[in-house]
């Protein structure tokens, strides 16, 4: 599978670029390009929602699709005017812009990061017949079991978010056709992350398509 219209910058800051061009919690970003069709934030850290660089990949047009508990922060800080917001709960299916998304909760069972309470999440986006899953910042729970997707973006780090190992179980069971690893290498999780996540993978005999972008 051709992968090549994905980039990862760094962490979990995402562009995908097809009959529409997506970026998922853009995040030091060093080129103002605006060029974003849609832009999705998975939650408020500022390695997550960081407004300078929402403000190099905007355009006039720019869809941004955010948490509905993160609205005030978005109405005051994103720069992205209110009619062009989209505030969705998890666990909920929308068309928009000739897209389809679905958000998919993210969240930690026993770590304090990422609260259920806090309601942010993932996303499924189906675009030119392809299922992406950007989960943002979760750790392994029955409800990211429940996706179905073709490429899946998924961290791997540890600390705040599910580590390699677990990763790679987690995949093996959703068998999506590839998978990117995230959110290792630079604030947490070592360079080699990748390289452990792909050969964890090996010897699961699952078919997966591995791609390391970082």
């Amino acid at each position: 599978m051709n992968l090549n219209h994905i980039t990862v910058n760094t962490q979990s800051s995402i562009r995908i670029q097809g009959s529409k061009i997506l970026y998922f919690d853009p995040y030091q970003i060093q080129t103002a390009v605006h060029d974003a069709d849609f832009i999705f934030i998975t939650h408020e850290h500022y390695d997550h929602f960081e407004p300078e660089s929402i403000a190099k990949c905007k355009k006039e047009v720019t869809c941004l699709v955010a948490p509905e508990s993160m609205k005030k922060k978005v109405f005051s800080k994103s720069g992205v005017a209110p009619e062009n917001c989209l505030f969705y709960r998890p666990g909920q299916t929308r068309e928009a812009g000739g897209v389809t998304i679905e958000t998919i909760p993210a969240y930690n069972k026993l770590k304090p990061f990422h609260p259920k309470g806090k309601k942010w999440q993932g996303y499924v986006v189906e675009m030119d017949g392809v299922r992406y899953y950007v989960s943002g910042d979760t750790d392994v729970n029955e409800d990211i079991r429940r996706v179905r997707c073709d490429v899946a973006l998924i961290p791997i780090g540890g600390f705040y978010t599910m580590d390699w190992k677990q990763a790679a179980e987690y995949a093996a069971q959703i068998k999506p056709k590839a998978v990117i690893p995230t959110h290792y290498g630079s604030i947490v999780g070592n360079k080699t992350d990748g390289q452990s996540f792909q050969q964890a993978l090996e010897p699961l005999d699952v078919g997966i398509q591995v791609e390391l972008k970082l």
